[in-house]
């Protein structure tokens, strides 16, 4: 299971909304071989004074990958490194101006579908 979650200054990109959208889920379908399917994620837009970063840019974004544990070092690091390529470029966003936090948890501590995550049949692997 993985959700994205997104955190930037609605003036700056409620317009671009989907290209943000659909970069940050191929990097997760690429990176950990996730399901094309499954796009799960969550814009929340501030207003212009509702986000702090000092030394950061307008367009400033945080982006929270929360996800089942069971990835290698690897698997995440390649994540980070598709979701910077997939959006600094395209998007004409600093890489400065954006970050990300990859944020794991056990299977059982998820409640999917009626059940606890570790009891869940998922169609895809988490082990990468």
């Amino acid at each position: 299971m993985g959700q994205i979650i997104v955190h930037g200054r609605r003036s700056q990109w409620r317009d671009q909304r989907q290209e943000l959208s659909d970069a940050l889920h191929a990097a997760l379908v690429d990176a950990w071989q996730y399901p094309p399917e499954k796009k799960f994620q969550r814009f929340v837009w501030l207003d212009d004074d509702d986000l702090v970063a000092p030394q950061r840019g307008p367009r400033y974004l945080v982006v929270q990958v929360v996800a089942f544990t069971g990835r290698s070092r690897e698997a995440r690091r390649e994540l980070i490194r598709q979701m910077y390529e997939r959006v600094c470029g395209p998007l004409d966003l600093p890489v400065d101006d954006l970050e990300i936090v990859v944020i794991e948890s056990p299977r059982e501590s998820w409640g999917i579908r009626g059940v606890s995550g570790d009891e869940l049949t998922l169609g895809y692997t988490v082990e990468v």
